[in-house]
């Protein structure tokens, strides 16, 4: 589903009077929408590029900021960027910074001092950033999004629709910073989740940075053997080229990556090469029913991997009364990820008085007890209800 449809599906109910029967305090709220304003992207390669030009598609005046004047002066060419920023402080209501990974901490800590608005960034390696995001302007994260094509030229306004973008807060994380930023990417048509940094490293980690390797592992392969058997490479089939798609993309980021993510990487590679010594194991033994079972477990795997979002009409509304503490918010979030419950949008009402508001969200139905129920496990209030 279309995440901008979702979100004026819940402007229709969230556009009245918000006031839950479990505290009655609630303000009138409207629903956090992704208001153009001035933004600056840090980076202005194929990710920050193609977050420039999302942004102008929303309406957004888009600053860049770039290592190099080249890059930079192509970004503004191509429409990516509107301007280059000034070298001083930069007034802007969001920074995205989608540097290299081993430049990231540098820039949001820069962001933090020079701009007054809040930052991101696009980082894939997030435990470098943990120091940083005790600071409330700022919310960690990462587009689960790439291309083969390289730099600004391969930058593309729709690169995040129907992707997964993953924002990692902390107790620290500010609430109302949090749903401003989860509302501009969503206004980008990505599905955004949230994941806490250190969890988040080790899961890039098995799905993104040891695939990757693996495709660059089984690619020298082929290479190896091409030069016994010339037609090798032309008689790679769909599913050689498949698995090795990935190892077309631009090199010169992986090095910071890996550095990055050292621990994760290593870890999950060692498992990943325990698990092809079992295989090879069995088919070494000829059993037949040994690996049969391994590529049915796989393929029960692959095919329940999550779908995207379902019809607005089939949305419905989880309130939570949330106490105003550190990691409240997050704990929420976090535990919507656990379950698997794709969370369409988010919206806080705060109290005129005391310390709770109400966090309401728009969820599937079909996930939507699943949800009410783990939150009660927790020990929250939660209510559901349909959007009709």
């Amino acid at each position: 589903m279309s995440t901008s449809r979702a979100r004026r599906a819940c402007a229709t109910i969230c556009r009245s009077d918000v006031t839950d029967p479990l505290d009655p305090h609630a303000a009138r709220v409207d629903a956090v929408e992704p208001t153009a304003g001035r933004a600056l992207v840090v980076g202005t390669g194929l990710v920050g590029g193609s977050i420039g030009l999302a942004l102008r598609r929303q309406g957004w005046f888009v600053l860049g900021r770039d290592h190099s004047a080249e890059h930079l002066q192509r970004a503004i060419a191509l429409g990516s960027v509107d301007a280059e920023a000034d070298a001083g402080p930069v007034d802007v209501d969001i920074t995205f910074v989608a540097t290299p990974v081993g430049a990231v901490v540098d820039e949001v800590r820069r962001a933090l001092v020079d701009t007054n608005g809040l930052v991101t960034d696009a980082g894939s390696v997030k435990t470098p950033m943990l120091e940083l995001m005790s600071d409330p302007r700022y919310v960690g994260g990462h587009p689960m999004a790439g291309s083969e094509l390289e730099g600004v030229d391969g930058a593309r306004a729709d690169l995040f629709e129907g992707r997964t973008w993953v924002l990692t807060p902390v107790e620290d994380t500010d609430g109302d910073a949090y749903a401003r930023v989860r509302a501009i990417i969503s206004g980008f048509g990505a599905e955004v989740v949230a994941i806490p940094p250190e969890r988040h490293d080790t899961i890039v980690a098995v799905v993104s940075h040891v695939p990757h390797l693996t495709a660059a592992s089984l690619m020298g392969l082929a290479d190896d053997r091409s030069e016994e058997h010339r037609g090798l490479l032309r008689l790679a089939a769909g599913g050689f080229r498949d698995m090795t798609r990935i190892a077309s993309g631009h090199p010169g980021i992986w090095p910071d990556i890996c550095a990055e993510n050292r621990q994760a990487i290593v870890a999950e590679m060692g498992q990943l090469i325990d698990n092809l010594e079992q295989v090879r194991d069995v088919v070494a033994r000829g059993d037949r029913d040994g690996l049969v079972g391994v590529l049915e477990r796989a393929r029960a795997a692959r095919l329940a991997l999550p779908a995207r979002f379902s019809r607005p009409d089939e949305l419905v509304e989880i309130r939570v009364p949330i106490v105003d503490r550190k990691g409240a918010l997050a704990e929420i979030l976090v535990l919507a990820t656990d379950l698997d419950v794709s969370v369409a949008d988010i919206e806080i009402a705060h109290s005129v008085e005391g310390d709770e508001g109400v966090l309401i969200l728009l969820v599937e139905a079909t996930v939507g007890e699943r949800f009410r129920s783990g939150l009660a496990a927790q020990g929250h209030r939660a209510t559901l209800q349909a959007l009709t």
